[in-house]
């Protein structure tokens, strides 16, 4: 199984844009995701084609399992 973690903001044009992470820690916290993506807004850490990142939307983990055919 895959996990992916999936943080998503609002940019200066009011698109939304999506930072993942692969493999995140098996015990990380939505509060200590919430830290990470508010200081990616405050300092602007990453700017996309369509300007800055001025919001934070969500925060998620996105698993993916595949299965081998016979």
């Amino acid at each position: 199984m895959t996990k992916t973690l999936e943080m998503v903001f609002r940019n200066a044009e009011g698109k939304e844009a999506v930072i993942s992470v692969t493999d995140p820690r098996d015990d990380v916290s939505r509060a200590e995701v919430d830290i990470v993506m508010q200081d990616i807004v405050a300092k602007n850490i990453f700017v996309t084609k369509s300007g800055e990142l001025v919001q934070t939307i969500d925060a998620r983990i996105r698993t993916r399992d595949a299965v081998s055919l016979a």
